[in-house]
Protein backbone atom coordinates (compact mmCIF):
# COMPACT_ATOMS: atom_id res chain seq x y z
CA UNK A 1 0.00 0.00 0.00
CA UNK A 2 1.50 3.42 -1.55
CA UNK A 3 0.51 6.44 0.93
CA UNK A 4 0.39 9.52 -0.31
CA UNK A 5 1.52 12.67 1.20
CA UNK A 6 -0.84 16.01 0.93
CA UNK A 7 1.82 17.58 -1.48
CA UNK A 8 1.46 21.54 -1.74
CA UNK A 9 2.90 22.75 -4.89
CA UNK A 10 4.23 26.55 -4.94
CA UNK A 11 2.45 27.89 -8.15
CA UNK A 12 -1.41 26.82 -7.02
CA UNK A 13 -0.61 29.31 -4.21
CA UNK A 14 0.09 33.34 -4.12
CA UNK A 15 1.74 34.91 -1.59
CA UNK A 16 1.96 38.42 0.27
CA UNK A 17 4.57 39.56 2.54
CA UNK A 18 2.91 41.70 4.73
CA UNK A 19 5.25 42.44 7.24
CA UNK A 20 9.55 42.52 7.15
CA UNK A 21 11.11 43.94 10.41
CA UNK A 22 14.92 43.93 11.54
CA UNK A 23 15.38 42.59 15.15
CA UNK A 24 18.37 42.62 17.28
CA UNK A 25 19.98 40.61 19.58
CA UNK A 26 22.47 41.77 21.60
CA UNK A 27 25.34 40.08 22.48
CA UNK A 28 29.03 41.06 24.17
CA UNK A 29 30.69 42.79 21.16
CA UNK A 30 27.42 44.35 19.80
CA UNK A 31 24.48 43.48 18.19
CA UNK A 32 23.60 40.67 16.24
CA UNK A 33 20.76 41.63 13.72
CA UNK A 34 18.25 39.11 12.15
CA UNK A 35 14.63 39.57 9.55
CA UNK A 36 11.97 38.57 10.93
CA UNK A 37 8.91 37.54 8.04
CA UNK A 38 5.32 37.35 7.96
CA UNK A 39 4.04 35.72 4.86
CA UNK A 40 0.63 34.73 4.10
CA UNK A 41 -0.16 32.01 1.75
CA UNK A 42 -3.54 31.89 -0.61
CA UNK A 43 -4.98 29.54 -3.42
CA UNK A 44 -8.15 32.58 -3.67
CA UNK A 45 -10.35 29.37 -3.13
CA UNK A 46 -10.74 29.05 0.46
CA UNK A 47 -7.47 27.87 1.62
CA UNK A 48 -5.02 30.00 3.96
CA UNK A 49 -1.96 29.56 5.65
CA UNK A 50 0.52 32.46 8.10
CA UNK A 51 4.20 32.02 8.67
CA UNK A 52 6.38 33.91 10.11
CA UNK A 53 9.87 33.10 11.02
CA UNK A 54 13.64 34.70 11.39
CA UNK A 55 16.59 34.28 9.22
CA UNK A 56 19.65 35.57 8.85
CA UNK A 57 18.77 37.26 5.78
CA UNK A 58 15.65 38.66 4.21
CA UNK A 59 15.41 35.33 1.68
CA UNK A 60 16.36 33.10 4.37
CA UNK A 61 13.20 34.37 5.79
CA UNK A 62 11.02 34.57 3.33
CA UNK A 63 11.46 30.29 2.57
CA UNK A 64 10.97 29.56 5.57
CA UNK A 65 8.16 31.41 6.26
CA UNK A 66 6.52 29.95 3.46
CA UNK A 67 7.23 26.70 4.45
CA UNK A 68 5.42 27.22 8.04
CA UNK A 69 2.68 29.08 5.61
CA UNK A 70 2.25 25.97 3.91
CA UNK A 71 1.90 23.65 7.16
CA UNK A 72 -0.68 25.74 8.99
CA UNK A 73 -2.85 26.08 5.99
CA UNK A 74 -6.70 26.31 7.31
CA UNK A 75 -9.32 25.62 4.69
CA UNK A 76 -12.64 28.36 4.76
CA UNK A 77 -16.07 27.42 3.84
CA UNK A 78 -17.23 30.14 1.19
CA UNK A 79 -20.58 30.78 0.22
CA UNK A 80 -19.39 32.24 -2.92
CA UNK A 81 -18.21 35.30 -3.26
CA UNK A 82 -18.52 36.03 0.22
CA UNK A 83 -18.97 34.26 3.76
CA UNK A 84 -22.30 32.97 5.18
CA UNK A 85 -23.08 35.24 8.15
CA UNK A 86 -21.35 38.22 10.40
CA UNK A 87 -18.28 37.24 13.18
CA UNK A 88 -16.69 39.36 15.49
CA UNK A 89 -13.17 37.90 16.74
CA UNK A 90 -10.22 39.01 19.12
CA UNK A 91 -6.29 38.37 18.84
CA UNK A 92 -4.43 40.42 21.49
CA UNK A 93 -4.75 44.32 20.96
CA UNK A 94 -6.87 43.52 17.71
CA UNK A 95 -10.41 43.21 16.67
CA UNK A 96 -12.22 42.79 13.24
CA UNK A 97 -15.29 42.67 11.98
CA UNK A 98 -16.48 40.84 8.98
CA UNK A 99 -20.13 41.09 7.75
CA UNK A 100 -20.56 39.62 4.55
CA UNK A 101 -22.08 41.55 1.20
CA UNK A 102 -24.31 41.21 -1.44
CA UNK A 103 -22.35 39.97 -5.04
CA UNK A 104 -20.82 43.54 -6.57
CA UNK A 105 -20.42 44.89 -3.37
CA UNK A 106 -16.73 44.67 -3.21
CA UNK A 107 -13.94 44.12 -1.00
CA UNK A 108 -14.19 46.79 1.64
CA UNK A 109 -11.38 46.27 3.50
CA UNK A 110 -8.31 47.72 4.72
CA UNK A 111 -4.65 47.12 5.37
CA UNK A 112 -3.63 43.28 6.51
CA UNK A 113 -7.14 42.23 6.58
CA UNK A 114 -7.72 43.37 3.07
CA UNK A 115 -4.36 41.09 2.11
CA UNK A 116 -5.88 38.44 4.01
CA UNK A 117 -9.59 38.03 2.57
CA UNK A 118 -8.11 38.84 -0.74
CA UNK A 119 -6.11 35.24 -0.57
CA UNK A 120 -8.88 33.75 0.76
CA UNK A 121 -10.77 34.40 -2.53
CA UNK A 122 -13.54 36.02 -0.85
CA UNK A 123 -14.83 39.15 -3.21
CA UNK A 124 -17.72 40.60 -1.86
CA UNK A 125 -17.56 41.39 2.19
CA UNK A 126 -17.37 44.77 4.39
CA UNK A 127 -14.51 44.23 7.47
CA UNK A 128 -13.64 46.70 9.76
CA UNK A 129 -10.46 46.70 12.54
CA UNK A 130 -12.09 47.64 15.50
CA UNK A 131 -9.14 47.07 17.86
CA UNK A 132 -6.90 50.29 18.36
CA UNK A 133 -3.60 48.33 17.22
CA UNK A 134 -2.07 48.97 14.00
CA UNK A 135 0.35 45.90 13.87
CA UNK A 136 -0.11 44.20 10.81
CA UNK A 137 0.61 40.71 12.20
CA UNK A 138 -2.34 41.03 15.27
CA UNK A 139 -4.62 42.12 12.68
CA UNK A 140 -3.87 39.18 10.44
CA UNK A 141 -3.82 36.89 12.76
CA UNK A 142 -7.28 38.50 14.41
CA UNK A 143 -8.67 38.05 10.37
CA UNK A 144 -7.82 34.07 10.97
CA UNK A 145 -9.78 33.65 13.98
CA UNK A 146 -12.66 35.22 12.60
CA UNK A 147 -12.80 32.93 9.68
CA UNK A 148 -12.47 30.23 11.78
CA UNK A 149 -15.50 30.95 13.77
CA UNK A 150 -17.48 30.58 10.43
CA UNK A 151 -19.82 28.06 9.97
CA UNK A 152 -21.67 26.31 6.97
CA UNK A 153 -25.10 26.45 5.96
CA UNK A 154 -26.37 22.82 7.09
Amino acid sequence: MIRRKNIVRDSEFKEKVIDLRRVTRVVAGGKRFRFRVTILLGDERGRIGLGIAKGSDVQDAISKAKNKAKKNMIAIPLNGRTINHEVIAKYGAARVLLKPAVEGHGLKAGGAVRFVLSLVGIKDITAKCLGRTKNKLTNARATLSALKMIKTRQ
